[in-house]
């Protein structure tokens, strides 16, 4: 597979042109964490302004009851082969025995760790969510865990001297959060989207727009990206 530094063949970008972009992800969505380094060149490439949006999709509200039917996942150790797999496949490190030493027992937690974070920022909110991926993906650290998730706080409030750990504390407590993610998980829903990660590509304010499901190279959400905006 050849790397992204060693392709040529960029579609070139309307300069100057706006796009909205809804990224539905989960944090424990390994696909998501292989699509972090495309979805940088994305931003790269574009020389305009992408808005960017992260609705939390819930992938993993608990074992009791969830069965993967696509992936044939019913227990936390049938998680681990998918991501061996994806690691191999996307050539991205991703930490696949978190599924047997220690298995997040459910990725809501995260979701709404996120939801409290964007609420003071929404580039917080991005960090956040970056940083607790990376935190289970390359640090094999249990998501699902309230100090883990207070551990990604404290970093990211020596990053972002704007956030504020113990706001996003007390938000967290009094589960400020949650009706965030509320909305999220309903937005999920109404779109039928049931993979991650998914992206609806658009330009503001039209209707519509083109719904792109599964990990994407970046040379082709740039095309996608064009597609949307009529060039």
């Amino acid at each position: 597979m050849r790397s992204c530094s060693q392709e040529n063949t960029t579609p070139e970008i309307q300069s100057g042109s706006v796009i909205d972009i809804v990224y539905y992800t989960d944090p424990l969505c390994c696909w998501s964490w292989a699509l972090e380094p495309q979805l940088e060149r994305l931003e790269k490439d574009w020389p305009g302004t992408i808005n960017w949006r992260y609705c939390m999709g819930g992938l993993l509200p608990g074992w009791q009851h969830y069965f993967d039917q696509q992936n044939s996942i019913q227990r936390p150790a049938q998680m681990g082969p998918l991501w061996m797999h994806a690691s191999e496949v996307m050539e991205v490190p991703i930490a696949h025995r978190i599924w047997v030493d220690d298995p997040p027992a459910s990725s809501y937690p995260a979701c709404i760790a996120v939801k409290c974070a964007a609420l003071q920022s929404a580039e917080a909110g991005r960090l956040y969510l970056y940083h607790v991926r990376k935190a289970v993906m390359f640090h094999s650290l249990n998501i699902a865990r309230p100090e883990v998730l207070l551990q990604v706080a404290r970093c990211i409030a020596v990053m972002n001297k704007q956030f504020s750990f113990e706001q996003f504390e007390e938000d967290m407590k009094t589960d400020r959060g949650l009706e965030a993610f509320r909305k999220d998980l309903q937005e999920v829903k109404y779109r039928g989207i049931n993979r991650f990660p998914t992206l609806l590509i658009k330009r503001p304010a039209a209707p519509g727009g083109l719904l792109v499901t599964g990990f994407r190279p970046a040379e082709t959400l740039l095309h996608i990206v064009n597609e949307a905006n009529g060039k």
